[in-house]
């Protein structure tokens, strides 16, 4: 697919990784039907009816009932711990935390204790499993930190452990697949991160995790549906990665490993992930963008430094040869998931994804690099990377120029960037020039005056958006296992 010249990314050294044996990996094979696990299960899921919304447990009338089940939790957490020897010292601390919180009269619960203890990178073993209970909230789905229990299973390759050892180093990130779980997690969600967790005070994090298997089955479903309707010839790599979920997880592995990595790497502002601050939303999906275009061109670096060595005559050995097919499918994995399902999934109230999938879309158009003629979706492959890796380009340069600038400024310049591919909303105040007031204000002033829907759809995507609403609103808890 690249004919595109591009630079790569130089990451960190080797991470050392604590090493399960084949025998402590088989002990959880299974255990989503133990009677210990549907115990915990149930309890868990009735525990978070008593649950307010910080987590707590404020009737003194549920207080009794809320102590029974911890008990169950605790006594079922500790009769699964043999089949989870490597996670022992978390699995103690969790039912002490438990223990802790139910003593002290189940206010806001804090299981720093357990988080703390709880280090899944370092067992980065194809197949191993992990017990997980923590009040949490769920990002796209729980607001509410309530008690969740998951089952999960690590993805973790052997050519991913070569990619990550060597120019794409990411000690704290984390590849799962969803195996059973509390309510919380039978929605959007496709995350596991630390940060969502009850406790006092905030940890050096040490980890983030991603459930690829949900987001490559349903990246498989909404590919398909989209391709129907808009006729789509699908290339021969991508047709096969929709027939194949093991396949679609492997690329969505590679692809957020290199995503991760790039939120802390390159010309940034200060806090890349803007953790705590107001910002006008297309920030957001800028820099999410960012990092999606750098894992489609450092696959497009990995693609043709691998067909060099083939057309020279040299032989790759299996983990190359997986790696170069993964390379393509990643490239193929970024436009297709940003531009038919990011686009139009969730609510038009500041939806900064959906903003990244629309930008996309209308600058691959703008180049001509896709056409949308008699009512049919085409691409000009030999075209794509380099238009991908244009709009990289344009990101990078306006982070670049933000290091010299207030950030009012940057804001303004990026909003410039995006206008200048996605129409306003006729009725939007920072298309028209932000009054003088705002401008020499705070930013809070800029902020207020984004509209919930500032880049509206296009007439293609109101069109698309019809016919995908219910395939989409289909994906809601799918897993791997539900959609191989």
């Amino acid at each position: 697919m690249s004919n595109v010249t591009i630079d790569a990314v130089v990451g960190e050294p080797e991470v050392l990784e604590d090493r399960a044996t084949p025998e402590q990996i088989a002990l959880a094979d299974g255990v989503e039907t133990d009677a210990a696990w549907v115990a915990l299960k149930a309890a868990a899921t009735e525990l978070q009816g008593l649950q307010v919304k910080d987590g707590s447990v404020p009737e003194e009338a549920d207080k009794p009932r809320a102590a029974e089940l911890v008990a169950e939790i605790t006594g079922a957490i500790g009769r699964l711990a043999p089949r989870f020897p490597h996670e022992a010292e978390y699995l103690a601390a969790s039912i002490a935390d438990f223990d802790r919180w139910r003593d002290e009269g189940f206010g806001v619960p804090d299981f720093l204790d357990s988080l703390v203890a709880f280090q899944p990178q370092r067992q980065r073993v194809d197949g191993i499993r992990h017990l997980v209970v923590f009040p949490m909230y769920t990002q796209n789905g729980s607001p509410d930190r309530h008690v969740e229990a998951l089952v999960v299973e690590t993805i973790w390759p052997e050519f991913i452990a070569r990619l990550e050892a060597t120019d794409y180093s990411n000690k704290l990130f984390v590849s799962l697949r969803l195996i059973d779980f509390t309510p919380g997690y039978d929605t959007n969600s496709a995350v596991l991160f630390p940060e969502t967790v009850a406790m006092r005070e905030i940890p050096p994090f040490t980890w983030g995790a991603i459930f690829q298997d949900r987001e490559a089955a349903r990246y498989r479903r909404v590919v398909k549906r989209a391709a129907e309707i808009t006729e789509l010839e699908l290339p021969a790599g991508l047709a096969e990665m929709l027939d194949d979920q093991a396949l679609a997880e492997r690329m969505f592995v590679m692809w957020d490993l290199i995503h991760d990595r790039t939120h802390m790497r390159g010309d940034l502002p200060f806090d890349p992930f803007m953790i705590k601050q107001r910002m006008p939303f297309f920030l957001y999906s800028l820099e999410e963008m960012r990092c999606d275009l750098t894992a489609f061109r450092e696959s497009v670096k990995i693609e043709q430094r691998l067909r060099g060595r083939v057309d020279a005559g040299e032989a790759l050995d299996d983990l190359d040869a997986q790696l170069l097919e993964h390379a393509e499918l990643v490239q193929y994995g970024v436009i297709f998931d940003r531009i038919f399902r990011f686009a139009i999934t969730g609510s038009r109230v500041r939806n900064y994804d959906g903003l990244g999938g629309q930008l996309l879309f209308a600058w691959l158009h703008r180049r001509h690099a896709l056409e949308w003629t008699d009512v049919r979706l085409t691409f000009d492959w030999d075209a794509v990377p380099a238009a991908v890796v244009a709009l990289g380009d344009a990101i990078d340069e306006l982070y670049w120029e933000s290091i010299d600038r207030p950030k009012t400024v940057h804001w303004l310049a990026a909003y410039d960037l995006v206008r200048s591919v996605l129409a306003p909303n006729p009725a939007s105040v920072w298309a028209d020039g932000l009054p003088r007031d705002v401008l020499a204000g705070p930013p809070k002033g800029y902020t207020d005056l984004v509209m919930d829907d500032e880049f509206p759809l296009s007439m293609f995507y109101e069109a698309l958006n019809k016919k995908m609403g219910d395939v989409i609103e289909s994906t809601r808890g799918i897993t791997g296992r539900s959609d191989a």
